[in-house]
């Protein structure tokens, strides 16, 4: 595989650089390489131990699981277990993660205090998304972030609109980290043909109509010529789970003591 050309890139390690730092420079390095070139330098080379996949092993995630695997099968791989994903989900994350041969998966939980604070009964979904994201899913994340420099996103721009402007690298100001986004520029077909090129196993609820797979109640199927991510939160105006802060605006609202968790 040939090695990116970096031209003028300054000779201090990008990881001594600040997030925001790393991200302009990295997307002038990286414009037009592919995937597997881009990865295969953050992960041997600028963030060395110091990076991290975070996988929801949902529709795509074979992609991206597949080429970090190619790379170093022991870069950690985080997942986020929520306790309301579908069955389907965590039998494809124990097999994917198997035949891929990835030795460093940690499936990341909700802390269990938060969880009898704010949602003992497994009900708040139903009235408040948002805060439901935030203790099962921002939280824990930012807690396994800790250790981290930088993580590898498998987001896209085809996915939303909200997603249009996505860039390969983008300061994660919330967490002071990178964020890589590798597939940025890919769509559905790209995607379809790497899985089958490399015959990599379907999510089970692709074939069911489920193009983006998050929690069980909050994912419904999608109908054709809709919005791949229109049965997330259907209907309910929410587009993110918030795992994504932009530095600008958080979750719309927050029950009891949650907002104040560090």
């Amino acid at each position: 595989m040939d090695r990116p050309v970096f031209g003028t890139v300054p000779p201090t390690p990008f990881r001594r650089l600040s997030p925001h730092a790393n991200a302009q420079v990295l997307n002038r390095v990286h414009g037009a390489s592919a995937p597997e070139v881009l990865l295969e330098d953050v992960i041997r080379d600028q963030y060395r131990q110091g990076v991290a996949l975070v996988s929801s092993f949902g529709a795509d995630s074979a992609v991206l699981l597949h080429m970090v695997a190619q790379i170093d099968r022991t870069t950690p791989v985080l997942f986020l277990e929520t306790g309301m994903l579908f069955p389907e989900t965590l039998d494809y994350q124990q097999g994917l993660a198997s035949r891929l041969g990835l030795t460093d998966l940690r499936l990341i939980r909700p802390d269990p205090a938060d969880l009898a604070s704010d949602d003992a009964d497994g009900t708040l979904h139903q009235e408040n998304t948002d805060a439901c994201c935030f203790i099962r899913k921002t939280l824990p994340l930012r807690r396994a972030l800790e250790p981290f420099g930088a993580w590898i996103t498998g987001r896209k721009r085809a996915q939303a609109a909200t997603r249009a402007g996505l860039e390969l690298f983008e300061e994660d100001r919330e967490n002071g980290l990178l964020k890589v986004n590798p597939l940025a520029h890919w769509d559905g077909a790209m995607v379809r043909a790497y899985i089958t090129k490399h015959a990599l196993p379907p999510h089970p609820l692709v074939a069911r109509g489920f193009p983006s797979i998050g929690c069980a109640p909050c994912t419904t199927p999608v109908a054709e010529g809709e919005d791949p991510r229109a049965g997330r939160w259907r209907a309910s105006g929410k587009v993110e789970c918030g795992i994504h802060f932009d530095g600008e605006k958080w979750v719309r609202g927050v029950p009891g003591n949650i907002e104040n968790h560090s």
